[in-house]
């Protein structure tokens, strides 16, 4: 077992809408393991379509075995990544002029009262994690991984990211009680963990958690405590009907 450190540098800004309030468009200070899972490992492990048709072009399939790409090749290939911490971060917000559209919720057009100022009426507000900001986070494998690429595309904008990996040298597997500071997606612990406490960080597809208080077997490394045993979806597939 080899458990990679990377540490990931923010050279765009980078952009997910995490919670819509209104005009404004917030993006959460964590960086979710799915999404990096894909921005890491599309391509040389995780098969990308050329194009989707039909029924699954809007679909999710993260989860879904009948599906071309989903995240449960990596379990195949015994690779798990970690959500990403932000070790330091700041935000700037970026307003955007919004087109028009039926579900939107102003109803006025283009052209319309509010143009006589010379001001767009339909705008959005998107408050975006800033160049600079840095994140930590692990990935287990089974066997190494080489090469991993220096830089990576994430977010709505693809938003270039710098990669520093480095693997793990001292750990020691443990089990018991212990605290994970690190961020976990409670879908992927295994059954033999048992979240005690924890604070939940709420953003999609699925809510993370933090400051997790767990029961099981766990890696000790310097500054981080891991559950031993994590895979996508826990070994439970996610059928779309």
């Amino acid at each position: 077992m080899i458990i990679y450190c990377c540490t990931l540098t923010l050279h765009d800004n980078v952009f997910f809408a995490t919670r819509e309030m209104g005009l404004l468009y917030e993006t959460e200070k964590y960086l979710h393991n799915w999404a990096l899972s894909y921005a890491l490992f599309s391509v040389t492990h995780i098969p990308l379509p050329y194009r989707l048709q039909g029924v699954f072009a809007q679909k999710p399939a993260y989860l879904d075995r009948d599906r071309e790409q989903n995240l449960l090749t990596l379990n195949n290939a015994g690779i798990y990544v970690f959500p990403a911490k932000p070790l330091h971060w700041s935000y700037q917000v970026n307003t955007f002029k919004a087109a028009q559209t039926t579900y939107y919720g102003r109803s006025k057009q283009f052209g319309g009262k509010g143009a006589e100022l010379n001001y767009p009426i339909n705008y959005g507000r998107a408050k975006e994690l800033a160049v600079g900001s840095e994140y930590r986070t692990y990935i287990i494998a089974t066997k190494p991984i080489e090469p991993f690429p220096r830089w990576i595309r994430l977010g709505k904008w693809a938003a270039k990211i710098e990669m520093e990996v480095k693997p793990v040298e001292e750990m020691e597997a443990r089990s018991g009680l212990y605290l994970c500071q690190h961020p976990l997606n409670p879908l992927d612990l295994p059954s033999s963990s048992q979240l005690r406490l924890y604070n939940r960080i709420v953003m999609p597809p699925v809510s993370l958690v933090s400051e997790a208080q767990l029961e099981g077997d766990y890696w000790e490394l310097e500054g981080a405590n891991l559950p031993r045993g994590m895979a996508y979806g826990a070994g439970e597939v996610a059928h779309v009907s």
